[in-house]
């Protein structure tokens, strides 16, 4: 019989890991076959077998056919070979019921180390299935603790890794602070896999987008670019595939409710949602919001460089905090873009006319 204690420890398992006790049956008896050989020896083939429905546990083992048994372990007679197997012939294998009869106490010991060892592989192994399936994904997360500059935050199954490098410098990361992360990357490691989260990545803020936006989960508004420097300014250009819908309005929501809601996730992070365009013209000209240019030209289209003029007053506003503006926008549509102010740019043009007419003189 199988011992009482160790079936109760597999339905506890079962219970508490919701592992059906049927999925671990051939784990649990490669463990019993270990058990079986450490403690009562044999060399040869062993197979067990479980009936649960009997609470029975029986074990075979093979046997080889000789004239003079030297080795019980592992021989048996021709005449005991043919009780067993009438057609058992010298030098041939015959297998025979060896169940000690203490095997279901003894074996249980030894067999439930390795049977709650194995289970953790696999519980292990189902973690990293399905957070390898949601690389790309937004989770919520609690922050736990910190080891030196790393942050590691509890997504529920699993404790994910928030490195230096993924985080925002002027994030501040307490213990119990609820955040979203995007799930970057998972690897297999001894204990449990290693998911690691990031709060920088760009896609971060296009998730968040699609789950504050229901027309962007519908498909009626698209995300087509982000720009993003972290924990600073973003930008995201939109577009909608239904011209009833205003894609700008769309995700900034009314009263800005939907946009806000993804500034205060990214605590207070600036975002510009420009509408994308076909006209790179005029996609630069929306990408430097909320500068508003004179004029936009193409300068060189093979290089994807492009001449912006701006009036003075607008200068500044346009190239942004150092730089950032206009580095964001060239990001953004994925063009050099070379801003100029008007009236210095006009300066130097009726410059060179005055030069180029006295030299004409």
């Amino acid at each position: 019989m199988i011992n009482a204690e160790f079936v109760h420890a597999l339905r506890q398992v079962e219970k508490e890991k919701e592992i059906p006790v049927d999925r671990l049956l051939a784990t649990i008896e490669d463990a019993l076959v270990s058990a079986y050989k450490k403690d009562y020896g044999g060399t040869g083939a062993v197979r067990v077998v479980i009936d649960w429905s009997r609470s029975s546990v029986k074990v075979f083992a093979e046997r080889q056919v000789v004239a003079k048994v030297t080795d019980p372990s592992n021989e048996i007679s021709l005449e005991q070979a043919r009780k067993i197997n009438p057609a058992a012939e010298m030098e041939g294998i015959v297998e025979l019921e060896v169940t000690p009869d203490n095997f279901g106490r003894i074996a249980a010991q030894t067999a439930k180390q390795v049977v709650l060892q194995r289970i953790r592989e696999a519980e292990r192994d189902t973690v990293y299935e399905e957070y390898k399936n949601r690389v790309g994904e937004v989770l919520t997360g609690i922050v736990q603790w910190r080891e030196g500059q790393n942050v590691f935050v509890n997504l529920g199954k699993v404790e994910a890794l928030l490195p230096p490098k993924e985080q925002v410098s002027a994030e501040p990361y307490r213990f119990g602070d609820r955040i979203r992360v995007y799930i970057l990357d998972v690897r297999k490691a001894a204990k449990q896999p290693m998911v690691i989260v990031s709060r920088t990545h760009p896609n971060l803020l296009r998730r968040l987008f699609e789950m504050e936006v229901p027309e962007i989960a519908d498909g009626i508004v698209e995300i087509r670019s982000v720009a993003r420097e972290a924990g600073a300014r973003s930008k995201i250009a939109v577009a909608s595939n239904d011209e009833k819908v205003d894609p700008v309005g769309a995700c900034v929501g009314p009263r800005g409710s939907r946009v806000q809601a993804v500034v205060q996730e990214l605590y207070n992070e600036k975002i510009d949602v420009v509408r994308w365009s076909e006209d790179v013209t005029a996609y630069v000209q929306k990408a430097l919001s909320p500068a508003k240019p004179t004029s936009v030209q193409i300068s060189d289209p093979e290089r994807k460089s492009i001449l912006v003029i701006v009036p003075s007053s607008q200068l500044s506003l346009a190239i942004g905090k150092e730089g950032q503006n206009v580095r964001l926008a060239a990001r953004l549509v994925g063009w050099k873009i070379d801003i100029r102010d008007e009236a210095r740019l006009a300066a130097e043009q009726a410059a060179a006319r005055a030069a180029a007419a006295g030299g004409r003189q």
